[in-house]
C-alpha cells in the first residue's frame, strides 16, 4: 500500500458471513463467529499500522440477540467474552493509547459478566486519545435515531434552533466523527437496520464478496487502498 495516499480518518466495517463460512465448512455457525474475532484482531493491528485513528466494528444487531437460537447466542456471548477480556487486557491497547467504547444496549441484553469485562476496558482506556476502537453490540441505528428526535423533542432548544450539530448531539455516536469509509463483507451489498444512519450520510463504499473470516488484514489493505484512489466530491 502506498503510504503516501489519503488515509481515511474513520473506517467503519460490517462483518457479515460468519455463519456462511461456518455451514460451508460443515461446521456450527459459532465457530464462524470465532474465526471472524480473530480477523478483527488482524485488522485492528492493520488499521493503526497505517494511521486509521478511528476503527469501528457492528458486532450485533438488537434482533441479532433476539432472535437467533439460543444455543448461538450462548456461544456468540461465549465467543464476546474472550475476545473481550483477551483485548482489555493487552498491553498494545495501552502502549498506543487506544480508547475503546461500545454502542448500542448491550448493558441491557448481554450478561452481567460480559457487561463488567466490557465496562472495565472501557473505564481504562477512557483518557486515551491515539487511536479509538469502537463496537456496536445489540445496536439499532433506526433507535438510534428515534432516541435523538424523542430527546430532541423534550429538550429546550426550539425548532428554529434545531441543525445538523443538534441532531448529532443527540446521538450515541455524539463524540465520533462521520464514517469516511464504510466496508461490508459477505458478498450483500445493502445497509442493515439503519447502521449509523447520520453517520454515514457522506461515507464511500465498499463491498467485498468474501466472508467475514476470509476478509484478512491484507484484503483491508486492498480496500483502503482502494478509498485512497477514490475522489470524494462531496456534492461538488
Amino acid at each position: 500500500m502506498n503510504q503516501n495516499k489519503e488515509i481515511p480518518q474513520h473506517v467503519v466495517v460490517i462483518p457479515d458471513g460468519n455463519r456462511r463460512w461456518a455451514q460451508d465448512k460443515g461446521l456450527e455457525p459459532w465457530a464462524g463467529h470465532d474465526a471472524g474475532a480473530k480477523i478483527i484482531e488482524e485488522i485492528v493491528q492493520k488499521a493503526r499500522d497505517i494511521e486509521i485513528k478511528y476503527l469501528s466494528f457492528w458486532g450485533s444487531s438488537v434482533e441479532n440477540m433476539q432472535k437467533r437460537p439460543i444455543k448461538e447466542r450462548h456461544a456468540l456471548v461465549n465467543v464476546y467474552e474472550k475476545y473481550f477480556e483477551k483485548l482489555m487486557s493487552s498491553e498494545d491497547i495501552f502502549e498506543n493509547q487506544v480508547q475503546i467504547n461500545v454502542f448500542g444496549h448491550w448493558r441491557e441484553q448481554l450478561p452481567k459478566n460480559l457487561v463488567q469485562i466490557i465496562e472495565g476496558g472501557v473505564e481504562k482506556t477512557k483518557d486515551h486519545q491515539r487511536f479509538f476502537l469502537n463496537f456496536f453490540l445489540s445496536y439499532s441505528g433506526d433507535e438510534e435515531m428515534l432516541q435523538a428526535v424523542r430527546d430532541i423533542a423534550n429538550s429546550t432548544v426550539r425548532n428554529d434552533d434545531i441543525t445538523k450539530d443538534t441532531i448529532k448531539e443527540h446521538l450515541l455516536t455524539k463524540d465520533l466523527p462521520p464514517v469516511d469509509y464504510l466496508i461490508r463483507t459477505g458478498g450483500e451489498p445493502h445497509l442493515s437496520a439503519g447502521f449509523m444512519m447520520w453517520d454515514i450520510a457522506n461515507a464511500q463504499l465498499f463491498f467485498s464478496e468474501r466472508y467475514f473470516p476470509d476478509f484478512d488484514a491484507d484484503e483491508f489493505g486492498i480496500a483502503i487502498d482502494e478509498y485512497s484512489q477514490r475522489v470524494r466530491r462531496l456534492g461538488a
